[in-house]
């Protein structure tokens, strides 16, 4: 074990980790990042195959995004944000307006990706009162469906391993069933079953309107929830059944926003606008810990009054639209401005698509789906019946431990071996994680 790893492992307590795994797994310490590389300690490179969960679009030590970083530092660094503002914090409010969709005219920030749905929550639940309906304070969200690790994030969300323990401290929520293909029926297409799926939603929605602030999903793609996947057409049922019932929509694009599923923002695929967008992670480019949620002026103007009156929205963070994180969100999305970085991603995109079919074949892989610059390879114990591994087998795992002799860092969601990378990949490295995860699952998969 490396000095590194000794220190870390007698102070630290990582997240998503039971500590002890580490007496049979060892930490990565990891001291360099370069493009698509990470280095450790004893110099060996590892493809960053999952951005650094999700977070890295441009590679590590993007220059214009560090030198950015740089020049705000000389300037300033923070500022109490009620009463003061900064010049980065106003320049991303303005080139967030003009990327997400039209009608969303309002930016609140925040500091991580959690912290963006729990404003998003308070936001709606807050509206409905200071408009004089108090009544409508519940949540509808996805089975299966993930939105952080936040009390109210929680709450919204379906995925029983982060959930379950912390169960009597949540507020209930009502779920809806999930769109995800993976459950279609045989020679369903996607389009079929999302839409069929969508008429569950209509039902809730006609029996609970009066009572519901918001829906709230993640677009198209459940990154935490085994990286499920499903249709557009069901964004566009939801937006009509919320508009039809007066209800919120949130949309949850932490982790699908800024390209990930090949356009800028996933709900641009279904050519619909939320009533909030949540987004996070690549929004600094993987530098610095940033969130925001952009609404609608019509929302602002139900918080805008006299004081006495108590509707304004308290909501704070100590870091909230810091001047350093704002900086670096302002360099990421001047890369996209200036460079052509969707039209790029096609290649990389189709490339991901053509990697993708050997998997089909496999005999322990029940499902490969994709999403733009998302791929994911399901692993199962019967390719015929979908039966899955045991999860106490942990099949993933062993991918993970094997790419990493490869020099890859691939961290599979149980069993599902997916490829999220930085979007400065080529198209031969796309070939070689691709081999390293062919021979991964092969050694997964016959695992005793």
């Amino acid at each position: 074990m490396s000095n590194l790893s000794t220190r870390d492992l007698s102070v630290l307590w990582h997240p998503c980790t039971q500590m002890k795994e580490h007496e049979i797994y060892p930490l990565l310490p990891i001291v360099k990042g370069d493009g698509l590389y990470l280095i450790d300690d004893q110099g060996n490179r590892y493809m960053d195959a999952v951005s650094s969960w999700w977070v890295n679009l441009f590679g590590h030590g993007r220059s214009e995004i560090k030198t950015a970083i740089q020049q705000q530092a000389d300037q300033l660094e923070q500022v109490i944000f009620a009463g003061c503002s900064n010049i980065p914090a106003i320049e991303l409010a303005e080139k967030l307006i003009q990327l997400t969709p039209k009608t969303l005219d309002r930016v609140f920030y925040a500091d991580c990706g959690s912290a963006a749905v729990e404003v998003a929550l308070k936001m709606s639940f807050q509206y409905w009162k200071n408009i004089g309906q108090p009544e409508k304070q519940r949540f509808i969200a996805l089975e299966n469906g993930y939105h952080g690790e936040t009390m109210g994030a929680l709450s919204v969300g379906d995925v029983a391993l982060y959930k379950e323990t912390y169960g009597p401290m949540l507020f209930e929520t009502i779920m809806a069933p999930s769109p995800d293909c993976y459950y279609r029926e045989e020679g369903e297409s996607w389009y079929d079953y999302s839409l069929r799926q969508s008429d569950k939603m209509a039902e809730l929605l006609e029996q609970h309107h009066h009572e519901v602030a918001a829906v709230i999903l993640e677009p198209l793609v459940q990154c935490a929830g085994n990286m499920r996947m499903y249709h557009p057409i069901y964004l566009t049922r939801v937006r009509q059944l919320c508009d039809q019932y007066n209800v919120h929509l949130i949309f949850d694009e932490i982790a699908v926003g800024f390209g990930r599923t090949g356009t800028m923002f996933a709900c641009e695929q279904a050519d619909v606008v939320p009533d909030f967008m949540c987004v996070s992670k690549g929004i600094t480019g993987g530098f610095l810990p940033l969130a925001a949620v952009v609404t609608h002026d019509s929302i602002y103007q139900a918080f805008y009054d006299d004081y006495a009156t108590l509707k304004g929205f308290l909501h704070s963070h100590s870091y909230t639209g810091n001047a350093l994180a704002c900086a670096a969100g302002v360099a990421t999305l001047d890369i996209f401005a200036k460079h052509n970085v969707l039209a790029d991603n096609q290649i990389l995109i189709n490339k991901l698509s053509q990697v993708a079919e050997r998997f089909k074949q496999h005999p322990n892989v029940g499902d490969v789906r994709q999403t733009g610059m998302i791929l994911a390879i399901e692993m199962v114990k019967n390719k015929a019946t979908k039966e899955a591994f045991d999860w106490r087998e942990r099949r993933g795992i062993k991918v993970y431990q094997y790419a990493l002799t490869q020099g890859a860092l691939l961290r599979p969601l149980a069993n599902v071996v997916y490829m999220m990378p930085p979007y400065v990949i080529t198209e031969d490295e796309i070939e070689r994680l691709a081999e390293i995860a062919w021979q991964g699952i092969n050694l997964a998969a016959d695992a005793d």
